[in-house]
């Protein structure tokens, strides 16, 4: 509550609470004096408390000796205001003396904040003039009233009010304090496409980053009007339509319009799409010895018959670049050019391939990186000081930076250097918090429900190193993994880690029994490139099998106890994939080899091969949320001599690896009790079309339509697997190698509490004995 002293209702100039005064002009007070009569002879100041006599003195136009002129003392007049120093100025005359009287602006004890409760204090302080020790004037005060008010608008808040209470203090202080009013977020009410022909205004709303308001907006700011995402919305228009052949196309106008209640806005774009072209002859002009334009046709992303695509022929470019580069060529220089016929609606493409400006990099610079060291920057570079400079490079390099997620910027920007063929690039960056203290909850079909509590650490102490440890405590399945990786270990292009782990799982799917695994596992991986990658670990586990039913198969009934694994393992990944997050399109190929022996009961060999090809209909449908996957995976387990085989080092078939059935109900089954016992080869093939739903994409929903099928086999066991009959039951295994079938569809809902999965699976080709799952559901989050 804030108290106003007795001077401040003293002096009607002085704002009292809950009142508004807008920024004072200061009167220019002509001076007193007769001009062009006498000299002056001496200059007496009054009035001044903080700044001395001598400083004021040194603005005025006039110095003892000089005569009384009246235009000179004007002026003089008008430089003390322009200072900002005083309040108040006078110019006076006593004989041959002039008097100088001032008044001085008074001295900010402290700027604060009321009332605000969506911008901070730490966040409104930095925007303002006014500053402790600072002058205080009223044209600041209004100038940092208005800052305040942008502030609030970049937040959707237009209908905030901002009201400056000055406090007088003693010694000519003042306190100021910004009386703020938030109000609601202000917005977007209605967005309206004119001129639109080819596309329905609500593919074009899609389009844009803007969204009308609605109640399941609640954990976005894309129904708030921001004048930058508006500007920004007009480009993706324009970019859409150029995307689908409407070279000519014109945004004429976008604009925004505030409601009279100032509680929502109307956003209006309007469009001249102009007609649809197609490409017409597309050549590669290539400058460049031994290189001709037939030998880069195969990156083409566009041919002769296509609608023109403006992003294709952005990508297309940057292929040929990329290739140029990949066949020994530092410097490359592409221009597209495109020729329109409007006549025929067609555009003839041709890409200009010389040899670039040769400029070299001579300096790297680093600013913003305060904890992060040089060296885990200066790794993520795809070039070195004296390496000839490649626009390619620096992207890519971009890429890495920010893919590290240890900041929250980057900029790579370059300047010229000492001569002409140098450039130096300036890597700025803003780091951003990189430790995180998660708690969790989910459920799904295979743990149940679930509490994951985890402490990690991605950039410890600056060095890039990964280090963290989790816990999950679920119904099935529970465990604590402690682990910590290097991804540039010894400085050189190895990935090396350790985990150390203890996971408990109770009966999960279909096993009648409960396992518990303790151990730790080292890596070492190395990538051979961009897209080739090796991993090699090593893992020693204690496994125990216990609290089996007495009803169980009598093989599960003989695993009972503790084995020791000791494994070594590898997997060799070839990645072509353009997101290893959301993939649309490119291929995957993974081959893994297991070697368990190195001491230890288990005995075997085991080696599988997975690999998946996305392939994307954007250019079909229009969006590039469709997507079809093709993905297969084969699995060989061999028995080594001396060893003891064990059910659970064995393939299973069944929930995540073939939808429809329950985790590992799909297989050989024990013919008495119907309990799952694995096999040695396995086999699966998934074909899934992934494809947005008819909601706002806003929702996060997409939607998939899948058939998986897979089988199992060589489930007998080695000397009958010490099966011993009882009570005059004799061991049986229901085995059936053919082909196990489950197809439906399902839904994948993204939202700000976690990803929802959803399958449903009523239609399954299966064989006796399989234990079929129609419904699987997964939930997860972390906060």
């Amino acid at each position: 509550m804030l108290v106003v002293s007795a001077a401040v209702a003293q002096n009607p100039s002085v704002q009292t609470p809950g009142r508004a005064r807008p920024a004072a002009s200061h009167p220019v007070r002509r001076p007193a004096t007769e001009a062009g009569s006498g000299i002056i002879e001496a200059i007496k100041v009054d009035g001044n408390q903080r700044i001395e006599s001598g400083t004021i003195r040194s603005y005025l136009l006039v110095q003892p000796g000089d005569p009384f002129n009246q235009d000179r003392l004007d002026r003089s007049l008008k430089t003390l205001y322009a200072t900002g120093l005083f309040q108040d100025v006078r110019l006076g005359r006593s004989g041959d003396d002039l008097l100088v009287h001032v008044v001085e602006n008074p001295i900010v004890n402290r700027v604060a904040f009321e009332n605000n409760h969506k911008l901070s204090d730490d966040t409104l302080r930095p925007e303002l003039q006014l500053r402790p020790r600072a002058v205080f004037t009223a044209a600041l005060a209004e100038t940092d009233r208005q800052h305040i008010l942008d502030l609030y608008a970049r937040k959707g808040n237009y209908d905030a009010t901002v009201v400056p209470q000055i406090i007088r203090l003693p010694q000519n202080r003042v306190d100021v304090i910004f009386q703020i009013t938030e109000g609601s977020a202000t917005l977007i009410a209605k967005i309206v496409v004119n001129g639109n022909k080819a596309f329905s205004e609500g593919r074009l709303t899609e389009v844009i980053n803007s969204r009308e308001s609605r109640w399941w907006r609640f954990l976005s700011t894309s129904d708030q009007y921001d004048p930058e995402r508006l500007a920004f919305d007009r480009e993706l228009l324009r970019r859409f339509y150029l995307k689908n052949g409407y070279a000519d196309i014109d945004i004429v106008d976008a604009s925004a319009e505030l409601s009279p209640d100032r509680k929502g806005f109307f956003l209006s774009f309007t469009v001249n799409e102009g007609a649809r072209y197609k490409v017409g002859k597309v050549t590669i002009n290539s400058q460049l010895r031994k290189l001709s334009g037939e030998d880069l046709r195969p990156v083409l992303q566009l041919t002769e018959g296509d609608w023109y695509d403006g992003d294709a022929v952005g990508r297309t470019a940057d292929l040929i670049e990329q290739t140029v580069h990949d066949r020994g060529y530092a410097f490359v220089e592409v221009k597209p050019r495109a020729t329109r016929d409007v006549a025929k609606h067609t555009i003839d493409l041709a890409f200009d391939v010389g040899e670039g400006p040769r400029v070299y990099v001579e300096r790297i610079d680093i600013v913003g990186n305060t904890r992060t060291e040089d060296k885990v920057i200066r790794r993520e570079f795809q070039f070195a000081e004296g390496d000839p400079y490649s626009a390619d490079a620096v992207r890519r390099s971009k890429t890495r930076l920010t893919d590290l997620g240890y900041f929250q910027n980057v900029d790579i920007a370059t300047q010229p250097g000492s001569t002409p063929d140098k450039a130096v690039l300036t890597t700025t960056i803003a780091e951003k918090a990189t430790g995180e203290l998660s708690f969790g909850g989910g459920y799904s079909t295979d743990a149940g429900a679930l509490v994951d509590v985890g402490l990690a650490e991605r950039n410890l102490v600056g060095t890039g190193i990964n280090a963290s440890i989790n816990g999950t405590l679920a119904q099935r399945r529970s465990s604590i993994n402690t682990s910590i990786t290097d991804p540039y270990f010894l400085d050189r292009n190895l990935v090396a880690g350790a985990d150390v782990f203890l996971i408990q799982t109770n009966a999960l799917g279909t096993e009648p029994y409960d396992e518990r695994r303790e151990g730790f596992s080292l890596r070492l991986g190395y990538d051979f490139n961009q897209h080739l990658r090796q991993v090699w670990s090593y893992s020693l586990v204690n496994r125990d099998v216990f609290n089996i039913i007495s009803t169980s198969s009598p093989f599960i009934l003989n695993e009972a106890g503790t084995t020791l694994l000791s494994q070594i393992s590898q997997v060799t990944t070839l990645d072509y994939r353009d997101s290893r997050v959301q993939p649309h399109s490119g291929y995957i190929v993974e081959a893994g080899t297991d070697l368990a022996g190195l001491g230890g009961a288990a005995r075997f060999a085991r080696g599988n091969l997975n690999g998946a090809y996305y392939i994307p209909l954007e250019r079909e449908f229009g969006n590039p949320d469709w997507v079809l996957k093709f993905a297969a995976s084969g699995g060989y387990m061999v028995l080594l001599p001396g060893g003891r085989e064990e059910i659970i080092d064995r393939f299973f078939l069944g929930g995540d690896n073939l939808r429809g059935f329950q985790t590992g109900g799909a297989g050989a089954h024990d013919a008495v009790s119907g309990d799952p016992l694995g096999g040695r080869l396995i086999y699966t093939g998934t074909v899934e079309q992934r494809f947005p739903l008819p909601v706002s994409p806003d929702l996060g929903l997409a939607g998939r339509a899948f058939v998986d099928v897979g089988g199992l086999s060589q489930s007998s066991f080695r000397n009958g697997g010490g099966c011993i009959s009882t009570g005059g039951v004799t061991c049986q295994i229901r085995d059936s190698p053919a082909p196990r079938l489950g197809a439906g569809v399902g839904i994948s809902w993204r939202t700000g509490f976690g990803l929802i999965n959803v399958d449903l699976a009523p239609f399954v080709l299966k064989q006796p004995g399989d234990q079929t799952q129609i419904f699987r559901f997964g939930f997860g989050t972390r906060f």
